[in-house]
């Protein structure tokens, strides 16, 4: 199998977090994370659609948010394994129904669901090998006057090293054992977290136990999530933008971080 072939084992990465990691205050964590992007206090009235829920955790969080109704898809078996049984720990409740597997890329599956209130992907397009595709099928599930907030990798920060640089880190990393993962794993660490100084090792045990504040995440599950996230493709910002605006959507809010960009738009009214 070659390495355009290979998919990185996102579903099992998530399964093993939220087997080991789910607690009420991560679920609060995110929670807090998604109303203030969304610049609210909670999305009560609102349904919720999560393209690509991998954890469940996010999915869970909107329930607490107030979402009027959930529905969690995601196109690896093990993330949908991870949402149930998140969604089992909220108690099954009958507004979050749905948790079930569907690609973004299929137009008849993506055409056949119903349109949203709030359309959610965070970190998730631009891994299915065609993320424009993925952007237009997406937009096409929010009601007109409705949000959509993605995340997306973007390509604005990736000056040194470059986008290059790590779609080549990816496709080593994927097609990989144990072992070297494990390897690959303390390398990242050592470059880019300890900056190749062990004094910086305090620092790093901070982060690792604070990481969790950003989105309820843990640090070691995203760091096997960057560099073995394959397929991939990074985008720039001002794209995005343009793209979505086609779309018929206008940009409410953009929040640039380490490697995802955060946007939020509002589905207008055609003319």
């Amino acid at each position: 199998m070659s390495n355009e072939d290979q998919r990185f084992e996102f579903g099992k990465n998530w399964l093993n977090y939220i087997h080991k990691n789910l607690t009420e205050e991560k679920v609060e964590i995110s929670r807090k994370h998604m109303l203030r992007v969304l610049g609210q206090e909670d999305i009560k009235r609102m349904s919720f659609l999560d393209i690509g829920c991998g954890s469940g955790l996010h999915s869970f969080a909107a329930w607490q948010a107030g979402a009027r109704e959930v529905y969690s898809f995601d196109y690896d078996p093990k993330s949908v394994e991870a949402t149930r049984y998140v969604c089992g720990r909220a108690g099954n409740p009958a507004n979050w129904a749905v948790v079930e597997q569907g690609s973004v890329l299929d137009d008849a599956y993506m055409e056949g669901l119903p349109q949203f209130d709030l359309v959610y992907s965070w970190g998730v397009l631009h891994h299915t090998g065609d993320v424009w595709h993925a952007i237009r099928n997406a937009a096409g599930r929010v009601k007109t006057g409705g949000l959509f907030y993605i995340a997306l990798y973007s390509a604005d920060v990736q000056k040194n090293p470059t986008p290059e640089f790590w779609l080549e880190v990816k496709r080593r990393y994927v097609s990989s054992g144990w072992l070297r993962r494990r390897c690959m794993d303390a390398w990242y660490v050592w470059r880019f977290i300890l900056n190749r100084r062990i004094r910086n090792l305090p620092v790093f045990i901070k982060r690792a136990r604070t990481h969790k504040q950003s989105r309820g995440m843990s640090l070691f599950t995203d760091i096997r999530d960057w560099l073995g996230g394959w397929p991939m493709e990074f985008v720039y910002d001002a794209e995005v933008v343009h793209f979505c605006e086609q779309l018929g959507f206008r940009k409410v809010k953009m929040l640039t971080g380490e490697a995802n960009t955060e946007f939020v738009f509002l589905k207008k009214p055609k003319a």
